[in-house]
């Protein structure tokens, strides 16, 4: 069996996620304080359980 690197990231945003978005909801993009806010907060809004939950339930087999 191949180790996993535990520390790897497997999924993020950027600075161009947030400021699509932005300019979706505002009709303009985040200044850099906006963006330093939303840095700080964003994960607060994010169900990190309940999407890998998802994820697990919905791609992989459970084996019995």
């Amino acid at each position: 069996m191949e180790t996993i690197e535990l520390e790897k990231i497997v999924y993020s945003l950027c600075i161009e996620d947030l400021q699509n978005v932005a300019n979706e909801i505002l009709g303009r993009e985040l200044n850099a304080d906006e963006v330093s806010i939303l840095e700080n907060k964003i994960g607060d809004y994010i169900d990190w359980y309940g999407a890998i939950n998802n994820a697990i339930l919905q791609n992989i087999t459970l084996n019995k």
